[in-house]
């Protein structure tokens, strides 16, 4: 059975327990679990976190992000390593939290272009970076997903072909495919020929509508989603990932200029309709 998550971004990037009323609240809706940024750098606060969501009765994944200076695709190694250290982070902040995931577009960095199309070497680095990183992240039993993401904000790996030939390269069983359906609505020709192509390596996948607000109110074709991942034997998390101008900050930092929906309603709607389409589908 699949397991219906709510991204906490929608209300803030940063973690502490000031959200935790918003998990209890996330937690009587009915769902699963949260997934939440790795951005602070608090480790304590990742611990005492993670123990009273824990607590809550509910599970717990996480998404990152690298920068420039740490970008696994650099012909400098000693940005790769950076790379590959920041990742290392990210799984013993993971840990911390007893997480099972670790989504994200970790392939590059975030919103890091170059005047030319992704060639075979930087293919290779990131396949190197991501073999390396598996490696560490099998000892804490943690799954990799990195994510394709839209041509506006990475150049690498826009489209589930992209991302399917990567994740075979580096042939690991911690790193696995992230297919995310706004950005899929954005790049692919159609959502079910990507999640076909992905399903031998699909890791994890976020539910978002084309405007990143409430899943089931705009034109993403979730019909064929949801009967495409049945089709498939999809059985991991469907994680609604959705922005507000509630953390300006970070709102700002992935140009979210206006309110698409308001955060609850995001969350209330949203989990009854991805209950509502699984089972008419049988997911």
């Amino acid at each position: 059975m699949t397991k219906v998550g709510f991204n906490l971004l929608a209300w803030s990037a940063v973690i502490s327990e000031e959200l935790l009323p918003t998990v209890e609240r996330l937690k009587e809706i009915g769902y699963d679990g949260i997934e939440i940024f790795l951005g602070i750098e608090d480790e304590a606060m990742y611990k005492k976190f993670g123990k009273e969501v824990e607590d809550l009765g509910l599970e717990l994944n996480c998404v990152m992000v690298l920068g420039p200076d740490e970008n696994p695709i650099d012909p400098s190694a000693e940005v790769r390593k950076k790379g590959l250290e920041r990742i290392k982070w990210a799984v013993d902040r993971a840990h911390d939290m007893n997480a099972d995931v670790i989504c994200g577009p970790m392939h590059s960095a975030f919103a890091n272009f170059a005047d030319k199309a992704p060639d075979e070497d930087e293919y290779k680095r990131s396949a190197e970076i991501l073999a390396k990183a598996g490696e560490y992240a099998a000892q804490a039993d943690i799954l990799l997903t990195p994510e394709a993401i839209n041509r506006f904000e990475c150049y690498l790996c826009n489209t589930m072909d992209q991302l399917v030939g990567l994740v075979e390269r580096v042939s690991h069983p911690n790193v696995k495919a992230h297919f995310d359906t706004h950005h899929a609505n954005i790049e692919e020709k159609t959502l079910s020929g990507a999640l076909k192509k992905v399903a031998p390596v699909l890791g994890h996948v976020h539910i978002s509508e084309n405007d990143r607000g409430t899943p089931g109110s705009g034109h993403v074709p979730w019909d064929e989603t949801f009967s495409t991942l049945a089709e498939i034997g999809y059985d991991g998390w469907l994680t609604i990932e959705a922005f507000t101008r509630d953390d300006p900050d970070f709102a700002n930092s992935i140009n979210v200029w206006r309110e698409y929906n308001k955060p609850w309603d995001v969350a209330e709607q949203g989990y009854a309709f991805i209950k509502e389409m699984s089972e008419k589908v049988g997911l």
